[in-house]
């Protein structure tokens, strides 16, 4: 019989310095496959030199650099792939469902929120950040 799963794709969502990142390193910790981290579309605004420098011209550029690493992964069968983007609105994560069901991933989407305090690594302005939280679409 054939499993009906071929792994998980656990999509982390929230505001910048909520600690997406962080819970999805712990959520791999432990995955025994080939090495991976956490995909996310800030990863493509970081240089050769491991500095985070965020051009918003490319934004969508590094979301679909992020969808792209994402359906590599599933095509190779990882068993647990983790994205952790802001996602503040439900469309937002469409086209990883789509990718989810394509390869026959089931999907997990975790609401992650700063209650330790942390500031964003990214330096985004406190203006910027009501905003995002303005905007947060939450459908239950």
């Amino acid at each position: 019989m054939e499993k009906e799963y071929v792994g998980d794709l656990i999509l982390l969502r929230g505001v910048p310095g909520s600690g997406k990142t962080t819970l999805g390193n712990i959520i791999l910790f432990n995955t025994q496959s080939n090495i991976q981290d956490v995909l996310s579309a800030d990863n493509f605004f970081v240089n050769e030199k491991g500095e985070y420098i965020f051009e918003a011209t490319k934004l969508k550029e590094a979301h679909n650099d992020c969808q792209v690493k994402c359906a590599e992964r599933m095509r190779n069968q990882f068993s647990k792939i983790v994205v952790a983007n802001t996602f503040t609105q439900e469309w937002e994560m469409e086209p990883y469902f789509e990718m989810a069901k394509r390869y026959r991933y089931r999907i997990h989407t975790l609401i992650v929120e700063n209650r330790h305090g942390s500031k964003n690594i990214h330096d985004v302005p406190d203006e910027k950040l009501v905003q995002m939280k303005n905007r947060f679409d939450i459908s239950l």
